[in-house]
């Protein structure tokens, strides 16, 4: 955006879920803080002595829960959305096959369904539609279920594509351990709504504030597009280096892109240094010079070795190897 610097452009979207989440705990405390500050009161709904959420947002603190409800699922959404959007962009690492897309696409869909269950589940309340309240929270929960569900699975199978990838593994293992803890707890508050009316109760607002965490993994997932390009981690521009035997090159720019500790972002967000003998230096356009040479005041660099040059070329250039200088290059890179 002309508005704002590259690296700070990431903020047009990383606050979608930051925002959602911290409007979802301040709602859950409200309503709480209420309940207890009111002396614990039993409401017409309530068939037990602790309040259910939806028991304290049909009363008096209906409109905030309205409200909350409604910034907490719209911000979900978007925030799937948006993770999807930034992936088929290239500024987040790209799906490199059709499962991939389409589980991204399950997972917008069921976010949907997820957002519509949570706004209309605070709207036809529990003491005045308490049959269309019980099917709205029904749908939240499967919607939201499934679309953890396919996000998870989205992310082991690029996580997969690529094992080097360190925020990947991190963002598969913490999205798994929170869905499957609130998909688990979910299922025993399911049994215990009509057997035990009170763990029901704690069982519902231990999974509202789980849901708060879930909602922040978000935040980490988009802010991996932290100083990335367009493109910089597009399906082609990672096959290729793949091709041209630089998957540890393609990992470890992944790795060391949004502000990663191990290396430094060049002009375009390159990283600069890798190192299986990629870079001493960074061009103008922030690519790194090959063994012994010198980046040019463009950016393009020159590998030299004892069996002849192999010129680097621009942004969208191909990369020209002859034969003998290919064989060096890629096993000084470990390949065989």
């Amino acid at each position: 955006m002309w508005f704002l610097p590259h690296q700070h452009e990431h903020w047009l979207y990383v606050w979608i879920p930051l925002f959602g989440s911290f409007m979802w705990f301040a709602t859950l405390w409200a309503l709480l803080i209420t309940w207890l500050a009111s002396g614990r009161p039993h409401y017409v709904s309530m068939d037990g002595k602790i309040a259910y959420i939806s028991d304290i947002g049909a009363d008096i603190l209906k409109p905030l829960f309205i409200v909350g409800c409604v910034i907490t699922g719209l911000s979900f959404f978007f925030s799937c959305a948006i993770e999807r959007w930034l992936r088929h962009e290239g500024r987040l690492v790209a799906n490199m096959r059709r499962r991939e897309r389409v589980l991204s696409c399950f997972a917008i869909l069921f976010a949907f369904v997820g957002m519509c269950g949570l706004i209309l589940l605070s709207i036809f309340d529990t003491k005045r539609h308490p049959s269309l309240h019980r099917v709205f929270l029904l749908v939240f929960m499967l919607g939201v279920g499934l679309s953890a569900i396919f996000t998870v699975l989205e992310y082991r199978w690029i996580s997969h594509d690529f094992v080097e990838i360190r925020k990947l593994k991190h963002a598969y293992i913490a999205k798994g351990t929170i869905a499957g803890t609130l998909i688990l707890l979910a299922i025993a508050f399911a049994i215990t709504l009509f057997q035990a009316t009170d763990p029901g109760a704690i069982l519902e607002w231990t999974i509202a504030f789980g849901f708060t965490f879930y909602l922040l993994t978000f935040f980490f997932d988009l802010r991996m597009a932290k100083g990335v390009h367009k493109g910089e981690l597009s399906r082609q521009r990672l096959l290729a280096m793949k091709q041209r035997g630089q998957g540890g090159a393609a990992a470890r720019e992944a790795n060391e892109v949004g502000g990663g500790a191990n290396g430094a972002p060049g002009a375009n967000g390159y990283a600069n240094g890798y190192g299986n003998g990629y870079g001493n230096g960074v061009g103008a356009n922030g690519y790194a010079a090959n063994g012994h040479g010198a980046a040019g005041a463009n950016g393009y660099a020159q590998m030299s070795n004892p069996n002849g040059p192999a010129s680097f070329g621009g942004a969208n250039a191909p990369i020209a190897y002859p034969a003998n200088a290919r064989a060096a290059n890629r096993a000084s890179a470990g390949y065989p």
